[in-house]
């Protein structure tokens, strides 16, 4: 019998896959913040398999304090937290649960875009302040999508669902890759592969789908919000620092774009205080594959990688070291 530790409550049921064969202890940050280092040795004393989220720093110190450790097993698609090397080099499996929030992803980008479009938040506010006496003719005017350009940045999983709904839209869609889609992708979605610079000069809305990498690193920064239309709006579903949160405020201070909608941040769960000040700006804590359906799938690919190891399975799904 193994002992497993997950850093965080998932959703009801989810580990019942685990529970019923193995000691499963659940842990809770009384106060929801994120864990130190320390704080996450301390909570792996005896684990044979830790259970974490985007927010535990999986570190090479983790490693050395715990060398009964087996496995990480991450309730998430991203590792950016864990270090691969060290769990490679000190012999612990590392897996996560990915191609399994695609359409929960996209569904919150479009929800994102809609929210930002039309001003969803800013007018809900309006109608429970009691402000809303009348029909007004020209007040909390959005965009219109139909007929209007959406420039998706990362063309994979995510990136293809985002631009399939939006043909529902009557939406053109273009988009940038560092490799071109494939064709049939291209024409199942009615996408365009385009530069990075004419999609920003061209697009109505921009959608972030990239990983984040040395490459991608504040892609979007002061010199790329200059090159966007003063009516654009901006989402991000993808990682945080793609974008550099300081730029983007200055550049909806001075109306170099109309508005963003955020699911992810520079510096989580920090947000740039500029953020807060704008109307304009839909902030969401990190909800791209918060659905019943979804984070039930991602508890059960976690509970059988985990069953895999510690049945001696040669092969373990999901496995990345």
């Amino acid at each position: 019998m193994a002992h497993i530790v997950s850093t965080r409550p998932l959703i009801d049921g989810g580990l019942s896959g685990v529970r019923d064969e193995h000691t499963l202890t659940v842990c809770d940050p009384p106060d929801g913040s994120t864990r130190s280092v320390d704080e996450l040795i301390a909570l792996a004393d005896g684990a044979d398999v830790l259970l974490s989220v985007l927010a535990d720093p999986i570190t090479e110190a983790l490693f050395e304090a715990r060398p009964g450790l087996q496995m990480v097993s991450q309730y998430a698609v991203g590792v950016d937290n864990i270090d691969l090397e060290a769990a490679e080099a000190h012999d612990v499996a590392v897996t996560h649960t990915p191609g399994v929030l695609t359409d929960a992803t996209a569904d919150q980008a479009w929800a994102l875009l809609l929210a930002a479009a039309r001003h969803v938040p800013a007018a809900d506010r309006y109608v429970r302040d009691g402000r809303f006496e009348r029909w007004e003719t020209t007040h909390l005017m959005g965009m219109e999508l139909a007929r209007k350009t959406l420039g998706i940045v990362g063309m994979g999983r995510i990136g293809t669902a985002v631009a399939r709904r939006a043909l529902g839209f009557g939406m053109e869609v273009i988009y940038h890759n560092r490799t071109r889609a494939n064709p049939t992708v291209e024409r199942q979605v009615s996408a365009r592969h385009v530069g990075l610079g004419e999609l920003l000069t061209t697009s109505d809305v921009v959608s972030l789908h990239c990983p984040h990498n040395d490459e991608s690193h504040h892609l979007l920064d002061a010199a790329a919000f200059a090159k966007m239309k003063a009516s654009a709006l901006l989402v991000n579903t993808a990682r945080g620092p793609v974008v550099d949160e300081a730029a983007l405020v200055d550049a909806l201070e001075r109306g170099e774009i109309a508005g963003a909608g955020l699911d992810v941040f520079e510096d989580e769960p920090e947000v740039h205080p500029g953020l807060m000040e704008q109307d304009r700006v839909v902030l969401a804590p990190h909800l791209g594959s918060a659905t019943t359906d979804t984070r039930m799938r991602m508890a059960q690919m976690c509970v059988a990688s985990i069953t895999a190891l510690l049945e001696g399975a040669e092969s373990v799904p999901h496995r990345l070291v």
